[in-house]
Parts: C-alpha cells; structure tokens; sequence
C-alpha cells in the first residue's frame, strides 16, 4: 500500500505577497489532518535538507506542508551579500502572514487547520503571524529558533507553541528559557540532548520530525474537529 506520502498532492505555487511573488512547494497527502506552512531561518530557503526532511516526516503522518521562501531570488542575493533582509523580522512576518491568508482563502487545502514551523529567524516571524491571526493558527513549533526576535508579540500568541533547542545550543537555549516565560498559550520547551544548533548530531533531527509531528497532530487534529 502507498504510503501517504506517495499519495500526496504535490504542485509548485507562485503566491502574491506584499508586492512581490513567492515560490512555494506544496504537498497535501489524502485525509491529510492539517497544513503546515515553514518559515525557513536566515540564510535558508525552500530547498533546505533539513527542513525536507522534516517536511516528508510530517507528510507520512498526514499532515500537508508548504515549503516555501519568504523571500524573492533577488532579495536572497541581496541578502547573501549584506544578510540585512534575513532579520527584518517584520518584512518576515507580514510575507507568512499574507500567504497565511492566501492559502485559508483560496489555495488547494484552504479547508485544514494551520500550523506554523519556524526555524531560527523564521521561528519570530511565525510568532509574530500567528499573533496577529488568533483564530487562524491552531499550533506553532520553533527549531531552534530566536523567539526572542519576536519582541512583544510573545504575549499576544494564542497558538500552542513549542519551542525545539539542542541541549548544546546553548544561547539559543538561554534565549527560549526567557521567551517561554513570555509566551502566555499552551506552551512546551523540548530539548534535544547533545544537539547543536543545526541538529546535525545522528538522530537528532529525527527527533525533531517526531516531537514537532506529535505536537501538530495534537493541536492540528483538535481544531479541525
């Protein structure tokens, strides 16, 4: 029998958002039990291996996902030379926020409930979108992500939030302790023993695919029904 990540429904999508176009790679396996939107850290992009592999792990447990770059090919070649575009984390939050929107209103699965991945940069522009759309994200997860970045919109997120750190990371660590306090929604710090911050150690991003799944079945599942 296919997996249902052989069944799922993949396309590439070009979406407007603020101004400019953006590139996204979407996949929606049958019965799917949610959709997951990844806002890739500084210096990413769609292609990433890491956030793949955590894309297909989701997908295998029916969630959809869309991986996509908040920024144009242009900006990241801008970005490459002066890395100004990767922390404006508002420019950030505004771009996952329209395709948010775009994707509730008119794109293939607009039908599921909505989670955010964010990792490093892409983590505080998921917090600040997810603030600002209370009734429109049902769960959010940070890999290794800068909470921090998102200032004061920590208090204003409704969205079940957890937050990944390696037990090796230690300042990105530090900066998640403090956030969490923050943060005033269902929350969960997870600390992948021996990670650094790239989860590159043997299992580690494994670990990450799992918890981060558990996390979305939970809240996912919960506002669908």
């Amino acid at each position: 029998m296919p997996s249902p990540e052989r069944r799922a429904r993949e396309e590439t999508l070009v979406i407007p958002a603020g101004g400019v176009e953006l590139e996204g790679d979407l996949a929606i396996p049958d019965r799917a039990r949610g959709l997951v939107l990844f806002a890739h850290g500084s210096g990413s992009s769609r292609k990433s291996t890491r956030n793949r592999f955590v894309a297909q792990a989701l997908r295998e447990r029916q969630l959809g996902t869309l991986l996509f770059d908040l920024l144009t090919a242009a900006e990241e070649r801008r970005d490459a030379i002066d890395a100004h575009l990767r922390f404006d984390i508002s420019l950030l939050a505004s771009r996952l926020g329209e395709v948010t929107d775009r994707m509730r209103q008119s794109g293939p699965g607009g039908e599921l409930s909505i989670g955010y991945f964010g990792a490093s940069t892409g983590a505080a522009a998921a917090l600040i979108a997810a603030a600002e759309r209370p009734r429109h994200v049902s769960a959010l997860v940070s890999r290794g992500g800068r909470p921090d970045l998102a200032g004061e919109a920590l208090a204003r997120v409704r969205a079940p939030t957890l937050l990944i750190v390696g037990g090796a990371d230690a300042r990105v660590l530090a900066l998640n302790r403090e956030a969490l306090e923050q943060i005033q929604a269902p929350k969960q710090l997870t600390v992948i023993p021996g990670a650094t911050h790239l989860f590159e150690e043997p299992g580690a991003l494994e670990e990450v695919a799992r918890v981060a799944g558990d996390w979305f079945i939970e809240h996912l599942g919960a506002a669908s029904s």
